[in-house]
């Protein structure tokens, strides 16, 4: 939690709680305290997968891979203030709009350790789901303070940063928070 309280403290756009390997039991137990410390410095929580975790804690911002974002009801939806969607084509950019998408993440747009098998689609890429995006582009995968003048200048909303933000042990969060340019992709 240390992490989390460093990287809110920085007031970055919002941080997006993404934690694959929890149950959904476990994820609402780490979801409340990372939603305490968000609060505490008035920073957005946008929960992750957990769609029903995040309407039971009463949190309207939620970020969906697309196969979940396809089962959701309209209903379901209608609950939400934000809803986010993974994209990694221009055909699921599509989609997520269709499905009532309100801003998407793109990727992988540099290597990154997560996806070390997958080769990075670049920012070509993102230039091109930007030119055909109708809602926010925020990219995603191997965004550092390094290359993210390099996502600035394709005109996306936004970048997200993880692997930068969890595990350097001498990152300077504030310097790319204070960019005010991404919300943050972030696992507790």
């Amino acid at each position: 939690m240390l992490r989390i309280k460093k990287i809110a403290a920085c007031r970055p756009s919002a941080i997006i709680l993404r934690e694959k390997d929890l149950s959904p039991e476990e994820y609402s137990q780490l979801a409340l305290s990372v939603i305490k410390i968000c609060e505490s410095h008035d920073v957005p929580c946008i929960l992750h997968k957990y769609f029903e975790v995040a309407k039971n804690l009463g949190v309207k911002k939620i970020h969906l891979p697309l196969p979940v974002l396809r089962e959701m009801t309209a209903t379901d939806k209608k609950f939400f203030d934000v809803i986010g969607a993974s994209c990694h084509s221009l055909e699921e950019l599509n989609e997520a709009q269709i499905l009532g998408c309100t801003y998407v993440t793109a990727g992988y747009i540099f290597s990154t350790d997560c996806k070390k098998d997958l080769e990075p689609r670049g920012i070509n890429f993102l230039i091109k789901l930007h030119d055909e995006a109708k809602v926010p582009i925020f990219a995603i995968g191997g965004i550092n303070a390094e290359n993210i003048s390099q996502v600035q200048a394709t005109g996306v909303d936004g970048a997200c940063i993880m692997s930068g933000f969890m595990k350097s042990k001498s990152f300077n969060f504030c310097r790319c928070a204070n960019l005010k340019f991404f919300p943050l992709k972030s696992v507790g």
